[in-house]
This record gives structure tokens, sequence and C-alpha cells, in this order.
């Protein structure tokens, strides 16, 4: 598989994965509670119970499943952003553009470390709601602002590519008789 297809594939996983935990989502918020990324962000455990509380039976269980999904969710746009950043960087090397080459030699593996926080978030969400300790929504909290920061600069870069891209398109190569 090239690169190529591996970003379509990719994408169109990341897509339909996205589309399969929007309608747990929506029966969370259904139930007069927020969705999941305000239970990711819940800094503590009181916040976390008022949330468990609001969302009642129904949407823990819709949360569950869309936790669950997520795992699948994670590893396709980690691995979607891992091919775009290593595209970028490829780019940007052929290109000499030194100072994204030499960014995305770190930034190259922040699609990957966001996906694996995500999954440490998820788990420790999944405990949450099963009520088995106190630290656990702090430490989906953490996990959480981790990935977000992770992912963010990753976009980051991949956007600046484009702009690149966009703006300096490469120079054509006379070819000598």
């Amino acid at each position: 598989m090239t690169r190529v297809q591996g970003l379509i594939a990719t994408a169109i996983a990341t897509l339909v994965l996205l589309a399969a935990m929007s309608p747990a989502d929506q029966r969370m918020q259904d139930t007069g509670g927020p969705g999941i990324v305000p239970f990711e962000l819940t800094g503590g455990e009181d916040r976390a119970e008022e949330i468990l509380a609001e969302w009642g039976e129904e949407g823990q269980d819709a949360a569950r499943e869309s936790l669950w999904l997520d795992f699948g969710f994670l590893a396709a746009y980690g691995a979607f952003l891992t091919l775009a950043l290593a595209a970028t960087r490829d780019v940007a090397k052929e290109r000499g553009w030194g100072r994204l080459a030499t960014m995305g030699r770190v930034v190259v593996w922040f699609g990957a470390l966001g996906a694996a926080f995500d999954a440490l978030e998820n788990i420790c969400l999944l405990l949450t709601l099963n009520g088995s300790g106190a630290a656990f929504p702090l430490l989906a909290t953490v996990f959480a602002t981790c990935k977000f920061i992770l992912l963010t600069v990753a976009i980051v870069y991949i956007l600046s590519g484009l702009a690149m891209r966009l703006r300096k398109p490469p120079v054509a190569q006379s070819r000598g008789a």
C-alpha cells in the first residue's frame, strides 16, 4: 500500500468511525448531560460524578459505547495523522524548507502519541464509568490535555506544510541537453 492509499484508507476509516460515534454522543446529550468531551475534561471526581448523575444509566451506556468505538477511531486518526505528518516532513525536506523539515523530525510522532494518550484517557474514563477509583477522572483529564496539545500541534504542522505548498510551488528543474 502506498502512502497516498494509506492516507485515503485511514481518512475514510476516521470519518466512518466518527460518524459511528455521533449517535452515542447525541444520546448522552439527550439525557440532559454533556457529550463525551466535557467528560474527558472533568478535572476530577466531583465533576465526573455530576456528569454520571446527569447521564443516568442510559447516558452512561452511551458513553461506554462511544469510548469503545473511540479505540478504533483513535487508531484510524493516529495512523492518518502519522502518514500526513511524514508526508509533510518529506515534502519539506525535498523542497528545502529547513525549519519545517527540522520540526518534522519530532512532530512526525505526534499523531501516534496523541492516539496513545487518547487510549489511556479512554481506559481511565471506562474505569470511572465502572466506579473504579477517584484518581481516574483526573488522570483522564491529564491524558486528554496531552492528547489535545499533541493533536493541535500535529494539525498546525500539516496545515503549515499545505500553506507552504500553495505559496511556494516547486521550482521546475531544467534538463540540460
